[in-house]
C-alpha cells in the first residue's frame, strides 16, 4: 500500500510561503533561508524563519518587477523563478536569480539587508534558470550558461567585485558549480554545455576540460 504522509503528525511547524521556488532550505543555527518569486507582487525575494517555531523574522525583496520577459521565450512553465539554493558563510547570505533578461548574484547580511548587487551576465531563457552559487575561501562562485554564451565567475564575497570572469559556450545549462578536492588540489568541477570543466577556484585558470555531460 502507498506510504500516508500526515499534516501534522510529527510535524513541529508548517507555514505557507508567498510564492514560488525551486531552490532548497538553508539552515543555519536557528534560522532558515528560503528565496521565492511572488507573480503577483511581482517580486523575487529571500525569506527567513526561526528554525525551532517557523515564526517568520523578516522578507526581503531582492528584485521588484523584471520577472517576465516581453517578446521573448519565457521559462518552462514547470521551472521557476527562485530556483537557486541560497549559499552562506555564516556572514552573509549568496542567491543567483534571473531577472530582467540577465541573472545576478546579491549578497544579504543575516537580518535580510542588501549588501551588493553583481551582474554575472545577459541570459536567454531555454527552459528557465537554476545555478546555485559555491563558496571558496573569500570567493563566491557564479555560474549562468545560456544560448546566448554565459559566464562562470568568481567574485569577491565581500563586495561582489569579480576577481575572475570566464566566457562559456553558446549552449544552455543548468548545472551548479562544485568544489572537488582531487589530485591533491581543490578543483571547481563544472558540467554542461557538452563539456566537463576543472578550473582553479582561486584565479579562473583551466587544469583541464574534455568533451563530456550533454548541454
Amino acid at each position: 500500500a502507498p506510504l500516508s504522509w500526515s499534516e501534522t503528525e510529527n510535524v513541529r511547524w508548517r507555514v505557507p510561503v508567498p510564492g514560488r521556488g525551486h531552490g532548497s532550505p538553508t539552515v543555519l543555527s536557528d534560522r532558515v533561508f528560503l528565496a521565492s518569486a511572488d507573480e503577483a507582487r511581482g517580486v523575487q525575494v529571500v525569506l527567513c524563519w526561526e528554525r525551532s517555531t517557523g515564526i517568520k523574522q523578516w522578507e526581503s525583496i531582492i528584485h521588484r518587477g523584471g520577472l517576465h520577459s516581453e517578446g521573448k521565450r519565457e521559462p518552462n512553465q514547470k521551472a521557476s523563478l527562485a530556483s537557486s539554493t541560497i549559499a552562506t558563510d555564516g556572514v552573509r547570505l549568496y542567491v543567483n536569480l534571473f531577472n530582467n533578461d540577465a541573472v545576478y548574484t546579491t549578497a544579504l547580511d543575516l537580518d535580510g539587508t542588501v549588501i551588493w548587487q553583481q551582474k554575472i551576465c545577459d541570459y536567454v531563457v531555454h527552459q528557465g534558470y537554476g545555478s546555485s552559487p559555491a563558496l571558496y575561501q573569500d570567493l563566491v562562485i557564479v555560474s549562468a550558461d545560456n544560448k546566448a554564451g554565459g559566464a562562470i565567475a568568481g567574485l569577491d564575497a565581500a563586495s561582489g567585485k569579480p576577481r575572475w570572469i570566464r566566457k562559456r559556450p553558446e549552449k544552455p545549462n543548468y548545472a551548479s558549480p562544485a568544489i572537488i578536492h582531487l589530485d591533491g588540489k581543490d578543483q571547481l568541477v563544472f558540467s554542461g554545455c557538452d563539456l566537463v570543466t576543472s578550473l582553479n577556484p582561486v584565479s579562473g585558470e583551466e587544469y583541464w576540460e574534455i568533451e563530456g555531460a550533454t548541454t
